[in-house]
């Protein structure tokens, strides 16, 4: 068990994915100050109940990790920060401090391969190339592993256009095969 600062947000963020932010309410100015001095990362859960800015927001169980890969700060109390999501995670247990700020015991999440579909990964495969050849590469941290059914799912989670409830059910999916399986259907539907 481990102890993180939540981030609750309007998105979903997954294994690999970059999430830039920009930084201004006091709580998370401090958190981001702790996260960049201890090399340490912090929870992003999408939000289930509450809005991202003011009073502490409701955030879903399962979130994902992001580390600070880049930050600065353009001008006294505003960081810019460019994140990547590490670990998917489940809340355990979850108290907000006096400042605002969620903390929690989380448990790290295990990943499974799973039953890999060949025509479902071909499809996801083949979607998620034309979406980086119109997007450009620099969208994404290197490498592109298209090979990888893993980094294929949540790639494609991260890109599609989505309702959250189901990118957030994407997440929550600890295996790479029935993953894959529903973003196979979500194109399908959307053909």
């Amino acid at each position: 068990m481990t102890s993180i600062p939540i981030f609750p947000l309007n998105t979903v963020l997954y294994p690999g994915s970059q999430l830039p932010l920009k930084i201004f309410e006091q709580r998370y100015l401090d958190m981001t100050k702790a996260c960049v001095r201890d090399g340490t990362p912090f929870g992003v859960c999408r939000i289930r109940e509450g809005q991202e800015v003011g009073l502490p927001a409701v955030p879903e169980q399962i979130g994902c990790t992001a580390l600070i890969a880049q930050w600065e700060m353009p001008h006294l109390g505003v960081f810019h920060l460019q994140t990547r999501g590490q670990q998917p995670f489940r809340i355990l247990r979850q108290a907000t401090q006096s400042g605002g700020l969620i903390r929690a015991d989380v448990e790290f999440l295990a990943e499974a391969v799973g039953e890999v579909s060949p025509e479902s990964f071909a499809l996801c495969r083949r979607v998620l190339e034309q979406i980086v050849e119109k997007v450009g590469a620099d969208y994404f941290f290197p490498p592109l592993s298209f090979d990888d059914p893993r980094w294929t799912s949540y790639r494609l989670a991260e890109v599609l256009p989505l309702e959250a409830r189901d990118k957030q059910g994407l997440l929550e999916l600890r295996d790479d095969g029935a993953r894959l399986e529903q973003l196979h259907g979500y194109l399908q539907q959307a053909a």
